[in-house]
């Protein structure tokens, strides 16, 4: 009997325009989508036993680690990274290995197709053979330009919300059919990316013994197609570019999963063109046949529609960098079934459906699902529902940075600190978390994944930013509402051993003195400064000071700085209150540890230090 296989760790750079970012080439972007991959699980490069990677895997998987593993080539065109896929789930399935990585040109016979049936026209090959198979579609079912507009409208729209995404920017339907023209009824192809997707894929042995449940999607189905002599002996653009061996594939996925189109609700398919898209809507069975215009129409491929189809953004927006593709249909859709896509989460998402095509040729479609729906729930429930990508907020490389430090001191790092940090950050985007771990190992840093630790600081994102490069006091941003601080949080003011970029939480914090000696007699601190009516004119408030002294009894102090040159009532001793005053105590540790508690105008409270007496450390 074969395994189930599951998908435990996903990661993706950001698809962008091949050039963009100096000295990030191939070998540089695998290294970043398999390092996040690994943190997504929660592994180490020494757990993998296999890997599969797009024509020089080696170059660019020695940079996780070179720990003597096979490493697979593999080429299969814009099909490759879902192909390698197909090869991880069945060494998997068949025994041959309990953990794999996976990551990421002959058309003779489909271009000899494409003249007989339409000729051949300046502009680019492949836009002309989707955009063959459109025209041939809108013969013979009567599809219209706009149907093809429509679902180009749709996948802009859907890539606003992903960070990855290649292209965020909006365009209406006028827009859309009003743009040049590549190949009618195409407009506007969009060009290829840079750009690297990773996926890490085991057993449920495997699964269990590293405690994954909670984020493990299973592979119910996967299945790979290759042409079929109706490709070319039917003369038929439309099965030229696919349409068959996709259908095949899928009517195979449905027969081996026990699912229907009517079980998915969430879909990632092959649109490097938006004719193809709505072909293979038919190959599919999402309707039917020379029903795509149709469906269209309903709205059945979008948010409130039967189907949510590309809410990445798909080829069209997110991008296209050919051998990564597949692995980044593979994220996205593990995203959604977690419920962590953020703005363009799919609402109840529980069955995802994916296929990629590569002509000349191989079609892969695959059918997902979470494999512990239970353990995930508990997981979901500690998880910010709008979780996005960690580029999409500003701290990020301040922990890019902190990951540095433990890479090269990590070890001493998690002997002093011995606390596992996490940062729940809301920013434009939504809301992400990081899981500082400085008390296991030699340190990490995570994103994603339950929001728990030792101690959990909440804040948004520039306040983050403000507080850890030293430009935002933490005393200040707790009493202003600014810093959110839940359990050890004697461990929080742990953070300035960090010594994070430039400055970090150390810099700005107040003295770490918590020394609570007998310090000065009562009523010795408590003097309003000789230019009194400057001070009442200053701050305009009355404070008062309720203190519980050694021998249990209280005293009152009334610090008048509102009426005429201010004064001081005194009621009775306590040593916090007297070491606080000259400095001995410091006021943050002091609120942290329960010494001192505040009520009314904190912003007020902030104004304390203009009365402290010279020399003494400020409030």
């Amino acid at each position: 009997m074969s395994r189930r296989v599951f998908v435990v760790g996903v990661g993706m750079t950001k698809f962008e325009k091949p050039g963009r970012r100096e000295n990030f080439d191939y070998p540089d972007m695998a290294k970043e989508a398999g390092t996040k991959a690994l943190e997504d699980a929660g592994l180490n490069y020494n757990a993998i036993e296999q890997a599969c990677d797009s024509t020089c895997g080696q170059r660019a998987l020695y940079q996780l680690g070179m720990t003597g593993i096979p490493v697979y080539n593999v080429n299969n065109n814009c099909s490759t990274g879902s192909t390698a896929l197909v090869m991880a789930k069945q060494l998997i399935q068949g025994g041959l290995a309990d953990c794999y990585m996976d990551r990421v040109n002959p058309m003779d016979k489909h271009m000899e197709v494409m003249v007989e049936t339409h000729g051949f026209e300046a502009g680019p090959p492949a836009a002309q053979m989707f955009g063959n198979a459109g025209r041939e579609h809108m013969e013979k079912y009567g599809t219209k330009p706009e149907h093809f507009a429509k679902i180009a409208w749709k996948n802009h729209k859907h890539s606003t919300n992903n960070p990855y995404s290649q292209f965020q920017d909006y365009y209406t339907l006028e827009q859309i059919l009003a743009a040049p023209k590549i190949h009618d009824p195409l407009t506007k192809l969009h060009p290829t990316s840079d750009g690297s997707a990773a996926a890490i894929v085991c057993s449920e042995d495997f699964v269990k013994k590293h405690n994954l449940e909670g984020q493990a999607v299973e592979i119910l189905a996967m299945q790979m197609a290759t042409d079929m002599p109706s490709a070319f002996a039917d003369k038929s653009c439309i099965k030229m570019v696919g349409y068959d061996m996709s259908k095949k594939a899928a009517d195979e996925v449905y027969k081996q999963s026990g699912m229907r189109p009517d079980d998915v609700q969430v879909v990632e398919l092959h649109d490097c063109f938006s004719a193809n898209e709505l072909i293979t809507y038919e190959a599919l069975g999402l309707c039917p046949q020379g029903k795509g215009g149709d469906m269209v129409d309903r709205g059945d491929n979008t948010y409130g529609g039967k189907y949510v189809v590309n809410p990445s953004g798909g080829l069209i927006s997110k991008g296209h960098p050919l051998g990564a593709t597949g692995l980044a249909q593979c994220a996205e859709l593990c995203w959604q079934l977690r419920g962590m896509a953020g703005k363009r989460q799919v609402s109840g998402a529980k069955v995802a459906l994916q296929h990629n095509i590569g002509l000349g040729g191989a079609a892969v479609v695959g059918m997902y699902r979470l494999g512990f729906p239970q353990k995930a729930a508990q997981r979901l429930q500690a998880v910010p529902a709008s979780m996005v990508a960690p580029e999409s907020f500003k701290c990020n490389d301040i922990f890019n940075g902190i990951r540095q430090i433990l890479e090269k001191d990590g070890a001493s790092m998690v002997k002093k600190m011995n606390g596992v940090f996490c940062f729940q950050v809301k920013g434009e985007a939504g809301e992400g978390v990081w899981i500082v771990d400085c008390k296991n190992g030699t340190g990490s840093v995570k994103f994603g994944g339950p929001a728990k630790g030792d101690v959990t600081i909440m804040m948004t994102d520039q306040h983050l930013v403000d507080l850890l490069t030293g430009k935002l006091n933490p005393q200040t941003a707790f009493f202003n509402g600014k810093l959110k601080i839940k359990g050890n949080t004697a461990l929080a003011m742990k953070l300035k051993d960090l010594k994070m970029p430039e400055g970090g939480v150390g810099t700005s914090a107040a003295p770490s003195n918590t020394g609570a000696g007998t310090g000065p007699k009562p009523g010795s601190e408590f003097k309003v400064a000789p230019d009194g009516a400057n001070i009442v004119k200053k701050m305009k408030g009355v404070f008062c000071f309720r203190v519980k002294g050694d021998n249990g009894k209280e005293g009152i102090w009334i610090v008048d700085a509102k009426n005429g040159t201010g004064s001081v009532s005194f009621g009775g001793p306590d040593n916090d209150m007297l070491n606080l005053m000259s400095g001995k105590l410091n006021p943050q540790n002091a609120f942290f540890q329960g010494k001192l508690k505040i009520q009314g105008n904190m912003g007020l409270a902030m104004k304390l230090k203009e009365i402290q007496p010279k020399g003494q450390s400020k409030l």
